[in-house]
């Protein structure tokens, strides 16, 4: 039979100790049970912790008694994510929680724990409405090394959360400085001109229907495709690629030759926009130099541009809240939403000079681009955080 590993892969220097398996109960001093009710406590100057300040929410002070310790660790007992971890938090522990006070390092517990974060969901739970099991503390195994390698594991992965919410902090931002420049950088309602603008432009903007814009607004190929798919053909752009005025490619669907060949008097060019029909409906993207041929499915195409028009500028006025409302206005169904590309034909947009419109969807190109990059970077830090807990732990 194969030993059981007894140290991790990767250790700091100077450790060499095996580590020793026990029961979670044996490194939990105190286990408390939240007992606060939002419903019954007043204003006061303690946190009241529930899920949703756990997971980022405002932070709501009440009168509850402080229960819990920056040091604690936290679980949630009851809900479809039962079975949560939490670390660094002090207040008034709500009742569906319980909070573990260690006699190991906090810190290690807690990553630990979230380490095995997926086995506690699969494995420690009751079925239906999820509860953790009542004897987790008795029936989890956890493996600990000496009292000063917990503190070095546990000290090095906060070091690499705080990093991981600095870069989160930063990319929030954007987001909010993004939705606050689309607010000002196109003309609210009544206006004919922004709140804010480059300097050098000063005329009033036109209102202009699409058709005016585009010499075809039309369906994609809406039809059943999927007896043409193939595993290496040609990408088949659909609505779950659009989101957020961009493409992705997280998930990719190719053609064949023949059903590709159908569709040439449809076919995608640089510079065309295309918009989400049905679902996620109003979701807009530019079709890149990349994707020039591209067959698409389910889509509304905004192609053959009547006039020299800045397609990135039309496509952020599509994220705004003025054509988001407008958008919803248009839409039909109730389960599953659908937008008409002849709703699409008589839509209103704003329009000023081309001039203004190249460094409106340059500005937010560039926005667009430091966006991506810092959620490029904040990705990389979480998968090396993944690694790190597959390796320094046993």
């Amino acid at each position: 039979m194969k030993e059981k590993v007894k140290a991790p892969e990767l250790r700091f220097p100077g450790f060499t100790d095996d580590w020793e398996e026990r029961k979670l109960k044996d490194v939990v001093e105190k286990q408390i049970k939240g007992k606060a009710q939002f419903e019954k406590l007043a204003p006061g100057d303690v946190e009241y912790l529930d899920t949703s300040r756990l997971n980022g929410g405002q932070a709501i002070l009440t009168n509850g008694l402080k229960d819990v310790m920056l040091d604690d660790v936290l679980i949630l007992w009851d809900g479809s994510k039962a079975g949560t971890v939490y670390h660094g938090f002090e207040g008034s522990l709500g009742s569906t929680l319980k909070a573990y006070r260690t006699s190991a390092d906090s810190k290690f517990v807690y990553q630990y724990l979230k380490r095995y974060q997926d086995n506690i969901y699969n494995n420690y739970r009751t079925p239906n409405i999820p509860h953790v099991q009542k004897d987790f503390l008795d029936v989890f195994t956890i493996s600990v090394p000496r009292s000063d390698e917990q503190a070095k594991i546990g000290s090095f992965f906060k070091q690499l959360d705080d990093t991981i919410a600095l870069h989160q902090h930063k990319l929030d931002l954007l987001k909010e400085q993004k939705k606050g420049y689309l607010q000002k950088m196109f003309p609210k309602n009544g206006e004919k001109v922004p709140e804010l603008r480059f300097a050098g432009v000063a005329d009033d903007w036109e209102q202009r229907k699409l058709d005016t814009i585009f010499n075809k607004i039309r369906n994609a190929f809406v039809g059943t495709a999927t007896p043409y798919y193939v595993d290496a053909g040609h990408f088949y752009l659909e609505s779950n690629n659009i989101k957020n005025g961009q493409i992705n490619r997280d998930t990719e669907v190719f053609i064949n030759d023949e059903f590709y060949n159908k569709q040439t008097d449809k076919l995608l060019h640089t510079g065309d926009i295309v918009m989400v029909q049905s679902g996620h409906v109003g979701h807009t993207a530019v079709i890149p130099q990349e994707l020039d041929g591209t067959a698409a499915h389910a889509l509304i195409m905004f192609t053959d541009y009547k006039e020299k028009t800045d397609s990135f500028f039309l496509n952020y006025q599509f994220q705004t809240y003025k054509s988001k409302i407008k958008l919803d206005k248009i839409t039909t169904g109730n389960t599953i939403k659908h937008i008409l590309s002849s709703e699409m034909k008589e839509f209103f947009i704003d329009y000023p000079s081309y001039e203004e419109q190249q460094k409106i969807g340059s500005f937010f190109q560039q926005l667009d681009n430091t966006i991506t990059l810092h959620q490029r970077k904040l990705d990389l830090l979480k998968e090396q955080k993944k690694g790190f807990l597959q390796k320094m732990f046993v």
